[in-house]
């Protein structure tokens, strides 16, 4: 058992420092933003600023505009380099079940009590957690190697209600791409495949002619 070796907070922390974050000295980027859905393409441009806002122009769709927004947002959040005590000081780590494939099962305590995850081969591969009021499930299935860290490239999310453990919303399937910039890794297209009472929903965010701010 892994447990014997290394702690469940420093088998975590390990993992937590190698995600993929962008440094302090992030400029920040500008993209052409294609979106697709069905039979709308629409097209625009986005900005993100050193300290990772983000500005979707060009596009009068406010729906198009707000989920352009979203997922600019969403990655960035992720970029965001902080230290594991500050993320993780107030939160205590124990072991809990190794699974068929290897992965170890991380149980938390203090202020992220109930919140679990699963590692392996450096990476976090599950993420349970309750966040703004709902509980969100991601698996990762792969994961891209930047040299610098990893970063997901295809996994899944499922949101359920943390009182009664109803799901809520479809389960929504992602696949990341990213291209290098600079010294910089930078999300280049996302497509979200979501399942709805009507079937499948397919939204693609594609980022061209990335060029990072001087």
């Amino acid at each position: 058992m892994v447990g014997t070796q290394v702690s469940a907070r420093e088998l975590f922390r390990s993992a937590y420092e190698n995600r993929y974050t962008w440094d302090s000295d992030f400029p920040g980027y500008t993209a052409d933003v294609t979106f697709i859905q069905g039979d709308q393409t629409v097209t625009g441009k986005a900005r993100v600023s050193p300290d990772l806002k983000a500005e979707v122009s060009g596009i009068e769709d406010e729906g198009v505009k707000k989920a352009i927004h979203s997922q600019l947002w969403e990655v960035a959040i992720h970029r965001v380099r902080r230290g594991f005590e500050d993320t993780h000081g107030n939160n205590t780590f124990r072991y809990g079940q190794t699974l068929k494939d290897g992965s170890v099962e991380i149980l938390m305590g203090g202020k992220a009590e109930g919140d679990r995850y699963h590692l392996r081969d450096n990476e976090v591969t599950m993420v349970h957690r309750q966040i703004h009021g709902v509980v969100v499930t991601i698996y990762t299935f792969s994961s891209h190697d930047t040299g610098a860290g990893y970063l997901s490239h295809r996994y899944d999310s499922v949101y359920h209600d943390p009182k009664t453990g109803e799901q809520k919303g479809g389960r929504s399937v992602f696949e990341d791409s990213y291209e290098q910039v600079g010294d910089y890794v930078i999300l280049s297209e996302r497509q979200v495949q979501t399942e709805t009472a009507e079937g499948t929903d397919v939204q693609i965010f594609r980022f061209s002619n990335l060029q990072l701010l001087t």
